[in-house]
């Protein structure tokens, strides 16, 4: 059986401009991107490349409607390799743009269209928290569904994953708050994941760390030092993605699809409304199995007793991004049903990891604590 799988080389460079020479970026790309990272990083070089500004065919995460008419921008285009320049809505996209036939999207995300590569891709991350880089997972807001839903073949694996901290230096509060709690539920639920093995454990225990402690020291010096500790958590966000390419991630990120769909929070915000509560349920239901070794773990890094852990995580994290209420993004408690449906009927891929077995009523009751 397998342990461990790492598919894409991954390289660290320092700036763009050596990135550009280094992999010899030219015609016979596209690179698909945002008009800002564009204008910041791009213009002055005077590419040769074809360039796909994802921002100009929708805001938000990615759905049906933006691929379609990126597609039709992009067909009539000559190149042999995508190069995804940004967070994780231009990494999703760029990864179904590699593949040969993706239409209908909802016949591809259901796996009746064979998935044939015909494109190298290469992904640079802007944020610090998808670790989608090093992943063959891409999630798209299905909206003929009502869904998000995500495809995970091994075909969009990308070629080159490369961090570059230039990217991600300046990232605005707001970004590096919800991407990089994002990066820490990653590695959580891939530590409990019941597909967790003693290799992937090692990248979710190491992101764990690099985080939480990266974010006890923001606390203590102030949000304006998060500069000094972003290269650590860009490194951390990409262990994350590996823990949970290999073990999966499960019901905190199932049951924020519906949350993330329809009321287009960002999904890393939309993760921290479930995260700790998702926790606290499963150990109400098993006490004695991998989540004590998880709560002792963050116990010892935030200096806390294990009975006081979640409280102390939230109270942590409530210093880069305030958790909410349903209510507070206008979900209905008529809606906590229709949710609960869509997690059961379409997360089950994710389901599948959780630690504990949840049912229909688990997930209402958890939705239900947290209107």
């Amino acid at each position: 059986m397998q342990e461990f799988s790492l598919i894409p080389n991954i390289c660290m460079i320092e700036t763009c401009r050596d990135f550009l020479e280094q992999f010899q970026v030219g015609q016979k790309d596209v690179i698909i991107t945002t008009k800002f990272l564009y204008e910041t990083y791009f213009k002055d070089f005077e590419l040769e490349s074809q360039f796909i500004f994802q921002d100009q065919y929708g805001v938000g995460e990615p759905t049906e409607e933006m691929i379609v008419s990126m597609y039709e921008s992009m067909k009539e285009m000559n190149y042999s390799r995508i190069i995804a320049v940004g967070g994780g809505s231009v990494i999703d996209i760029s990864k179904i743009f590699v593949l040969k036939n993706i239409f209908p999207l909802v016949d591809l995300f259901d796996k009746k269209i064979p998935a044939t590569k015909e494109k190298e891709l290469i992904i640079v991350p802007t944020t610090c928290g998808t670790g989608s880089e090093v992943t063959n997972i891409s999630i798209v807001n299905l909206t003929s569904v009502g869904s998000k839903k995500g495809l995970a073949i091994p075909e969009l694996f990308p070629e080159y994953a490369v961090l570059i901290p230039e990217f991600v230096e300046k990232l605005p509060l707001s970004v590096f708050a919800t991407s990089s709690i994002d990066a820490l539920v990653h590695a959580v639920e891939s530590f409990l994941s019941p597909k967790a093995t003693a290799y992937s454990e090692l990248f979710s225990r190491e992101a764990i760390q690099k985080i939480l402690t990266a974010y006890r020291n923001i606390k203590e010096e102030g949000l304006e030092s998060r500069g000094k500790y972003i290269k650590d958590i860009l490194i951390a966000s990409n262990m994350a993605g590996i823990a949970f390419g290999n073990a999966g991630c499960a019901a905190v990120h199932a049951m924020s699809y519906p949350l993330g769909g329809k009321y287009h929070v960002p999904h890393g915000e939309s993760n921290y409304v479930m995260f700790t509560e998702v926790l606290k349920y499963y150990y109400r239901k098993n006490s004695k199995g991998k989540i004590v070794i998880l709560n002792e773990m963050i116990a010892k890094l935030l200096s806390c007793s294990t009975e006081n852990v979640y409280a102390a995580l939230e109270e942590l994290l409530n210093t880069l991004l305030p958790k909410k209420r349903l209510s507070d993004y206008g979900v209905q408690k008529q809606e906590l049903e229709e949710f609960t449906n869509i997690v059961m009927t379409q997360q089950q891929r994710l389901m599948a990891n959780n630690y504990v077995f949840l049912d229909e009523k688990d997930i209402y009751s958890i939705y239900k604590s947290l209107y």
